[in-house]
């Protein structure tokens, strides 16, 4: 007898559907075919005992399974779930009449409980696309596939649930979210909040110019100034996420099992701040599973580098093209698998080796020799993709000292808001672009031509304070972004000397 059930394999963000064919005749052979990996190959003995357990026998036929389509490699143990009822359903042990209509996925424990599995959200939007009527996954990560619509999706803790179910001896009870509901209850309730910062009011600017316009940022300071308390409250002045924009988020970390178990839609913008030894597949992605990097995990975030100078060099330049091309595309021999990378690069250092160059009131010891070199250490082409550097100094004691509160995070968030907005529109006829950091040459030229003074103003700049040619697109490029918060139609000479204000990196005689 020949029955089928259906599963998924779950490829970069997005799953392939996978039919699982039992055969079952007579003799006493178990072969299992498909390209599974050695877990799935394990399945056997998983399945053998949760079936005893629970009082079921298996098959003592001649079984064939095939995982098909044949060229796509099956990884993991998930599909255990599938593999135990199409074994059953060949053996008539239970009535396949209902196999057609769900997807099903999960881990099967030795006594028959189910464990909860990656993926399930990309999961269950393929059980969608292909028009099946529900989904029976892990009770664990049922409230995450269930906030796609149009899918009955049912959570299940024990392999005997599913048994009776396709006996129609029991009814599974279906897992229903309110995802629009939860998902904008939780979209402003921050730990952390900029009212709390004491001083450093041009760092809090810098910030919100970098949260308005999309803006890579690095902060040069001596330690203990602020630098990391100021980059963990930058999400609460990000604006909110999307739908959309929370579908995908969700989709990659649930690729990666990063969701809490229980969870349903991201409702906040990632932040992501890997330690400086991490490595470089660890960074972008991949290894002998594929799995999404902290530069995807940050997608549509924020990606924090705390002591940028510390990181291995290499894992620092394999950010140049995601940084541009705002995705990561891995590729091995047998397969090619691409991750999604829009995320705002946050980043810190110390100006020197001992953290004190150009601080106020300690002496630096560091030669000239070493604080060039120590900068050296972050490379022109990615330097090249930070819009905004601002040196930090620490706060003064008066400032420490002083109990009122600062501007509140839901304050700035509402300027961030509106100048996004005006940006949208903008870049409305535009596919891809979205703000204003990922302008264009071309688009400047548009939208960000300074007049006759703005010119005079930049070849000053650049002549008086060695500004390399780099500097000039990006300098445009946060002068929109100033304009924009500003409600203004063009740039202005005061908002290209903010802008110019932001580049400190980049004149040559900075550590010299």
């Amino acid at each position: 007898m020949l029955i089928k059930v259906f599963g998924a394999a779950v490829q970069g963000i997005d799953a392939t559907l996978i039919t699982i064919e039992v055969n079952s005749s007579r003799g006493c052979m178990f072969y299992l075919v498909g390209l599974p990996d050695s877990a799935v190959k394990e399945s056997h003995q998983r399945i053998i005992s949760a079936l005893q357990v629970n009082g079921y026998k298996m098959p003592t036929s001649n079984l064939v399974v095939n995982m098909a389509p044949a060229d796509i490699r099956k990884e993991g143990s998930a599909y255990d779930l599938p593999l135990a009822i199409g074994l059953l359903g060949a053996s008539e042990t239970i009535s396949s009449e209902k196999f057609s209509r769900y997807l099903m996925m999960g881990e099967l424990s030795l006594d028959g409980s189910i464990q909860p599995i990656k993926g399930a959200l990309p999961i269950a939007i393929k059980a969608r696309e292909e028009g099946f009527e529900g989904l029976i996954i892990p009770q664990q990560n049922a409230r995450e596939a269930a906030v796609v619509n149009q899918l009955k999706v049912y959570g299940v803790s024990n392999i005997k649930e599913v048994i009776e179910f396709f006996n129609n001896e029991k009814e599974l009870e279906q897992t229903i979210v309110n995802t629009r509901e939860e998902f904008y209850q939780q979209q402003t309730a921050f730990d952390l909040d900029f009212a709390d910062v004491k001083g450093q009011e041009n760092v809090k600017r810098a910030l919100e110019v970098a949260a308005a316009g999309g803006h890579n940022l690095l902060m040069i300071g001596a330690p203990g100034s602020g630098k990391s308390m100021m980059a963990k409250r930058l999400p609460s002045i990000l604006p909110p996420l999307s739908l959309g924009e929370s579908l995908e988020t969700t989709k990659i970390h649930s690729v990666a099992g990063k969701l809490n178990r229980g969870s349903s839609l991201i409702s906040q913008r990632p932040f992501r701040d890997p330690h400086h030894t991490i490595s470089q597949v660890a960074m972008v992605g991949g290894g002998s599973f594929p799995q999404p990097g902290e530069i995807s995990l940050a997608h549509n975030g924020v990606l924090f580098l705390d002591e940028l100078p510390e990181f291995n060099r290499g894992v620092l330049e394999v950010l140049r093209q995601p940084l541009e091309d705002r995705q990561i595309t891995i590729s091995r021999i047998k397969s090619t698998i691409s991750y999604p990378a829009n995320l705002m690069l946050i980043a810190s250092m110390n100006p020197c080796p001992c953290g004190y160059y150009n601080h106020p009131t300690k002496a630096c010891v560091c030669s000239p020799g070493q604080v060039q070199k120590y900068l050296n250490k972050i490379s022109g082409p990615l330097l090249d993709r930070i819009d905004i550097q601002i040196e930090i100094v620490p706060v003064p004691f008066d400032k420490i000292s002083d109990q009122r509160q600062g501007e509140a995070s839901s304050i700035i968030r509402e300027r961030v808001i509106r100048a996004r907005r005006i940006q949208e529109q903008r870049y409305a006829d535009y596919p891809g672009i979205y703000c204003n950091a990922q302008m264009s040459s071309k688009l400047l030229s548009i939208y960000a031509h300074p007049d006759d003074k703005g010119l005079s103003l930049l070849r000053n700049a650049m002549e008086r304070l060695n500004l390399s040619a780099r500097a000039y697109d990006r300098i445009l490029k946060v002068a929109r972004t100033i304009a924009d918060l500003e409600n203004m139609e063009w740039i202005q000479p005061s908002h290209l000397a903010e802008a110019i204000s932001y580049r400190n990196l980049d004149r040559e005689n900075w550590a010299g």
